[in-house]
């Protein structure tokens, strides 16, 4: 691992209060505060610095500065240096510290953290100590403005270890983690509904249902409106009204860090349905705008569904909000849900996502329906009024998304169902509210509006059947006749319907249901 001893016997601790240990014997540090973050600040960064470079973070004038320095640096070479290894390297311009054979608990941590090495081996508690704890220079802005980014930084590496731990451990070995989890990110509402669950997993309901009510109170103090399943209480979660169909929720992390939250439900071959704008894996179970849905989805098959990076409850805060970053993500969730060949099914933009898959992953993909799709996003389409309506679109998504007042997302309601009624529309108002913060909302519409798989599509070899509203207001019908066009034997199914997403009511929703069967039942 890195950062283990190879024979020196010298440990530097930066996690918690820093401290340096030489063959299990705690070695005092100077007292100078200034000398000791000067050490972390070293010991962190890993690289030589110019010495004015150190002056101006850790000294000021009209003191002497490189005297100062000096001073500090001999201190520390009577720490760490060895008569025949030294380990503070200086000349005349630059010093920089040589720990190659010292054991540094912040390289073990990014080692793990990184997935470099096995979590559980040699896990350490004490990695979850704040970096540098008592270490403020609220004087020297320089060094203090590094030092607060820098403990973030170790922050979020606690929190990429502890996914880790979490997702390798068993169900029921999962509690300690995640309420370490809960600690270091106590406004995630993800975190904190994986921490419920194991609890009930572990047969801990009632511990479960407390933890559930304190999530609820943090969230809403801070403004944050809690996922439909942390407002039921424990013992009404996951099951569908009407329904013995069961969903199990469960996380795995992304190769960027990026949590995703999957879900899986029913019995059978596994159909496994790409996100789309925009997904929340429990709050649909009780939409009537998705549980007929999911009701068929689950009737022969075991359905796997998963919500996008940005919204539901995977992670929101995300720098990376991409195609290629979106296909990723399905990669991540099959291979944690150990999946081989599965069908595929993409709604809206999972369309593209399931054929740029398809083509990546030919032997893993049985066969794939596509319904209202595309393979070039608005943006990238240039329609000058679609262009000019989706810009006003993101505009009214910056003003109102996140208002109590639903009025600003009923314009989004009108566009995707304008034959819903009014419960129907009610429930997607609060799916948009629940899904995405106003911010993401607008990062996912640029997102999307950039899509691109036109390239590929010849490239599809899987069998395909493809379906599309005639009135889709939202995905143009002619999209969908254009994939069908470009995809080598393709199968295309018109449907008369003006909702982006049929509805149980409409006669095409049985249409769509009968060339959905016909099609999954045709020999693999």
């Amino acid at each position: 691992m890195e950062g283990e001893t190879q024979g020196s016997g010298l440990e530097l601790r930066l996690l918690g209060e820093p401290s340096l240990i030489r063959g299990g014997q705690a070695c005092p540090l100077p007292p100078s505060r200034k000398t000791r973050a000067l050490l972390a600040f070293l010991a962190t960064t890993g690289k030589p610095h110019r010495r004015d470079r150190l002056c101006s973070l850790l000294w000021d004038l009209p003191d002497d500065p490189r005297g100062a320095l000096r001073w500090s640096l001999s201190k520390l070479r009577s720490l760490v240096d060895e008569p025949d290894r030294p380990r503070l390297i200086t000349d005349g311009e630059h010093v920089s510290l040589d720990l190659a054979d010292v054991a540094v608990d912040l390289h073990a941590l990014r080692a793990c953290a990184s997935g470099a090495e096995p979590p559980e081996q040699g896990f350490d508690p004490h990695w979850l100590s704040p970096f540098c704890d008592g270490l403020d220079l609220r004087r020297c802005e320089e060094f203090q403005a590094w030092f607060a980014t820098e403990r973030e930084n170790v922050r979020q590496l606690q929190i990429a270890l502890l996914r880790r731990v979490a997702e390798k451990a068993p169900p029921t070995d999962r509690v300690a983690p995640l309420r370490g989890l809960v600690a270091l990110d106590p406004l995630n509402e993800a975190v904190r509904l994986r921490l419920v669950e194991a609890l009930m997993r572990a047969g801990r309901c009632g511990e479960a249902e407390e933890q559930r009510k304190l999530a609820l109170a943090t969230l809403e103090e801070a403004g944050i409106g809690a996922p439909a399943a942390l407002r039921r209480p424990v013992g009404e979660r996951n099951v569908e009204p009407g329904s013995a169909t069961v969903q199990h929720t469960l996380f795995c992390t992304a190769r960027d860090g990026t949590g995703i939250a999957y879900a899986c439900a029913g019995e059978g071959p596994a159909i496994v349905k790409t996100a789309n704008w925009l997904n929340h894996i429990e709050y649909e179970w009780e939409s009537p705008i998705w549980r007929h849905w999911l009701r068929e989805l689950t009737r022969e098959h075991k359905l796997l569904r998963y919500d996008e990076r940005g919204n539901g409850l995977s992670d929101w805060k995300v720098a990376d909000l991409s195609f290629e970053a979106f296909v990723n993500d399905l990669e991540s969730v099959v291979d944690a849900a150990g999946l081989d060949r599965f069908d595929l099914l993409g709604i809206s933009q999972g369309c593209a996502v399931s054929i740029a898959y398809a083509v990546r992953h030919p032997h893993r993909v049985k066969r794939m329906v596509l319904v209202g799709g595309y393979a070039a996003g608005w943006a990238v389409r240039g329609d000058p009024d679609e262009v000019a309506r989706r810009e006003a679109m993101i505009t009214l998504t910056k003003v109102g998304w996140g208002q109590d007042n639903p009025a600003f997302r009923q314009i989004f309601t009108t566009l995707y169902f304008p034959g819903a009624s009014h419960e129907q529309a009610d429930w997607f108002n609060e799916l948009q509210r629940v899904s995405a913060s106003p911010e993401g909302a607008q990062r996912l519409q640029r997102a999307l509006s950039e899509i691109d798989v036109r390239p590929l599509l010849d490239r599809v070899g899987v069998p395909t059947l493809i379906m599309h509203s005639r009135g889709d207001s939202v995905v143009p019908f002619s999209a969908g006749r254009g994939l069908a066009s470009r995809i080598p034997g393709a199968r295309f199914v018109a449907l008369d319907s003006d909702n982006h997403l049929v509805l149980d009511s409409e006669p095409a929703w049985r249409v769509l249901v009968d060339n959905l069967r016909d099609f999954l039942r045709d020999p693999d």
